[in-house]
């Protein structure tokens, strides 16, 4: 539901939850959008805890200068357990007020939506969240930014891997990111040729990897690769080295690439959907639609429903699993 229609003549934005390539890329619309507008942007630095501790600037074109093809983001964040708490909510909604900020764009993902959607129920706070995780694990659109980025990063490290793996004849489990998500392991997989690739969160298939391993050897193929999503808990790919080691005899190396995933220039296609969605965002504020999301939707930006993104994807009606199945991964 929509907050009564105001005019935005001032707003705020800030990035939350984990970083994203591309956020800054966003961050950069925003504030240059607001400004050719004649909407005051004011930065909110470290997410929901940089607003309660009142760590707000008034933003200029200059502030966002050359920062487009950085990782990372100029704003800082943070993840803040206790905005979950109505009290602090409404102190947060309070700090807005004295800041004479109308309205909120919040860069993150299904925890820093989730905040948003909060302030604005509770509050009638208007609110536009742009979606900035790795995971590309946000419902309602079927892209986030810095996803490409991730992939990019895991797959140029996977091929290098590889060059290990064929010159000593070896077997590698590739673990990369996604708490709760396969799509970055999904996608590396097709793109890598891996052999195998573990979907977080399912019940591990010892036979069939290390069935997989020796259908590889028979062909020929002196080395493989086999990726890995982290899951729950980073180190899963040496919880499957053990396992195949001791009952199945093969020699496995396990490498996890952690945050090297989240860090580094982004893509150019995560630059381009964050400027779209950032400039959308701000004229989404303007015309008086709160509660929504910047969305991609057949390859078209969008705007959809908040209350439609606060829930993860279901991996198993993904694209990339039919194909995995195809191709014989």
């Amino acid at each position: 539901m929509n907050s009564p229609y105001k005019t935005i003549k001032s707003l705020g934005v800030m990035c939350s939850g984990g970083d994203s390539p591309g956020m800054n890329a966003a961050v950069r619309a925003v504030v240059r959008t607001a400004i050719g507008l004649n909407i005051d942007v004011y930065g909110i630095y470290k997410g929901y805890a940089g607003l309660l501790e009142g760590n707000v600037q008034k933003m200029q074109i200059a502030s966002v200068s050359n920062i487009v093809q950085r990782g990372g983001t100029i704003l800082d964040t943070s993840r803040c357990l206790e905005f979950f708490t109505p009290e602090i909510r409404q102190e947060a909604a309070h700090i807005l007020c004295r800041k004479q900020i109308d309205g909120l764009i919040v860069i993150g993902g299904n925890g820093s939506f989730q905040g948003a959607m909060d302030l604005h129920r509770e509050h009638g706070i208007p609110v536009i969240g742009i979606p900035g995780t790795i995971d590309n694990d946000i419902s309602g659109t079927e892209y986030t930014i810095g996803f490409n980025t991730a992939v990019q990063t895991a797959m140029d490290a996977v091929d290098k891997i590889r060059d290990t793996a064929s010159a000593h004849a070896r077997t590698f489990l590739v673990e990369v990111m996604g708490h709760r998500s396969s799509w970055i392991a999904l996608q590396v997989g097709v793109c890598t040729g891996a052999e195998h690739v573990v979907l977080a969160n399912e019940v591990i298939d010892y036979e069939k990897i290390a069935g997989d391993i020796k259908k590889g050897i028979e062909r020929g193929k002196t080395s493989s690769i086999i990726i890995v999503a982290e899951g729950e808990k980073a180190g899963l790919s040496y919880q499957i080295k053990e396992v195949l080691m001791k009952d199945f005899n093969i020699n496995v190396h396990a490498c996890v690439l952690g945050h090297i995933q989240r860090g580094g220039t982004p893509t150019a296609l995560d630059r381009l959907i964050a400027s779209k969605m950032g400039y959308a965002a701000v004229h989404a504020l303007k015309d008086g639609l709160d509660a929504h999301v910047t969305a991609i939707k057949k390859g078209e930006l969008t705007m959809v429903p908040l209350a439609n993104c606060l829930q993860g994807k279901d991996d198993s009606l993904s694209f990339e699993v039919n194909l995995i199945y195809a191709l014989g991964i």
